[in-house]
């Protein structure tokens, strides 16, 4: 670190590895936090935000008292971002869609949809209450089907574009969506269970194997196993970056990085699927998608000042209010769909949960279901296939049409 003085104000200057470790101290500290305080796991809040929260009211007193500031080098973000996300396509196998059968297709496409009406009606009410299009649609489908990773990466992407506060407005976005969430999720799918009277389907006709697909196999893997997967990671991120810079080329707009390195994986895993050119294993996979999102999560709020949002605070409300209105509009719609059973009253919990907050959220509302009134087996099956990553196959090449179609950039 280094330390100076300027009118009277403690400028701290951090370097590149001491960024990472703060990064990742805040992350430890926001999982003790929501550890010892209950209220933050029940609603599903992301352990870096806990932790960078504290520390982004630090960077408050500092500016606000005009005492102390921090300056990080967070050249290693992008790295994390782009490593996160293609562990996110490595999930996607295509045998999931033929295990899960039609009930697993129709809700996909449910959510795709539901992720287009999202940005549609972003980019109508925020443009009209004053906000850029850019900070519109980090109101929509982003920050909602997407969560905090996606908010932070695209606000990433638009703050180059030339748009302030572009991560500050996509993180609030994802936080309010986890609340909202959870308050109307369980209480949602309790009104449909009890107006309709449903009782849980206890027959065994649904294939039970779709978990299998991408669960532990038991197998230990050799230091080269774990290379080869790692390998794999960094071979989707290097060349689906290039795939990202060759696409913004035809397009002529910015596209980012990591949209390449998450669809290429998804071919590399059905590919190897077909090929066992590696032992993939997901698991593995998977805690290094969740080390690497805790970590640039933690970068990218550590620097985030939240008090430059008061001016847009009341459109951003306005559009989120709208947010909620269309799920609450659209439950009765996807209930009758999803068949008005038990399951299709359980799923339309889990939508709500990872339609407006993310995947685990949906999984706290379906179980807080289940507990009460008995288990829906293919709910909590199809619900987290779709919402970890199926919805990204559509909700994330729309958002690229709507930012082409609607997001100038401010900085050619």
């Amino acid at each position: 670190m280094i330390f100076n003085t300027v009118d009277g104000v403690l400028n701290i200057s951090v370097n590149m590895v001491t960024s990472v470790t703060v990064a990742a101290m805040l992350f430890v500290l926001g999982y003790y936090i929501r550890s010892k305080v209950k209220v933050l796991e029940k609603y599903c809040i992301p352990a870096p935000v806990v932790g960078t929260f504290l520390f982004m009211l630090l960077t408050w007193f500092g500016t606000a008292t005009n005492t102390f500031s921090f300056a990080f080098v967070t050249t290693l973000q992008p790295v994390f971002m782009l490593a996160f996300f293609t562990t996110i396509g490595l999930g996607a196998s295509l045998s999931l869609l033929k295990k899960g059968g039609i009930l697993l297709v129709v809700y996909w496409l449910i959510a795709g949809g539901l992720s287009i009406l999202q940005n549609a009606i972003a980019i109508t009410v925020g443009p009209a209450l004053g906000l850029y299009p850019a900070h519109a649609l980090l109101l929509g489908a982003i920050t909602l089907i997407g969560g905090h990773g996606a908010a932070a990466a695209y606000g990433g992407t638009f703050e180059a574009m030339g748009y302030p506060s572009a991560m500050l407005v996509g993180a609030s976005g994802a936080t309010f969506g986890l609340i909202v969430a959870i308050l109307i999720g369980g209480p949602m799918a309790r009104r449909l269970v009890e107006k309709n009277n449903l009782k849980p389907d206890e027959s065994e006709n649904f294939d039970t194997s779709v978990m299998q697909v991408n669960t532990d196999t038991g197998q230990k893997l050799s230091v080269l196993d774990i290379m080869k997967n790692i390998t794999a990671i960094l071979f989707c991120m290097g060349f689906g970056a290039m795939i990202s810079a060759w696409v913004s080329g035809i397009i002529g707009m910015g596209f980012p990085d990591y949209v390449g390195a998450m669809f290429l994986a998804m071919i590399v895993r059905n590919l190897n699927e077909k090929v066992k050119a590696y032992k993939f294993d997901y698991p593995l996979t998977e805690k290094l998608g969740d080390i690497t999102l805790g970590l640039f999560l933690s970068m990218a709020l550590m620097t985030l000042r939240l008090w430059e949002l008061a001016d847009m605070a009341g459109p951003m409300l306005v559009v989120l209010a709208c947010q909620v209105a269309l799920m609450l509009a659209i439950i009765p719609i996807v209930f009758r769909i999803l068949g008005k059973n038990y399951d299709a009253a359980v799923m339309c919990s889990g939508l709500i949960g990872h339609g407006l907050g993310a995947t685990p959220t949906a999984i706290v509302n379906m179980s807080s279901v289940n507990d009460r009134y008995g288990m829906s087996r293919k709910a909590m099956m199809i619900v987290p296939i779709v919402g970890a990553f199926l919805v990204d196959i559509i909700y994330q090449p729309q958002t690229i049409w709507f930012i082409s179609r609607f997001v100038v950039n401010l900085n050619p």
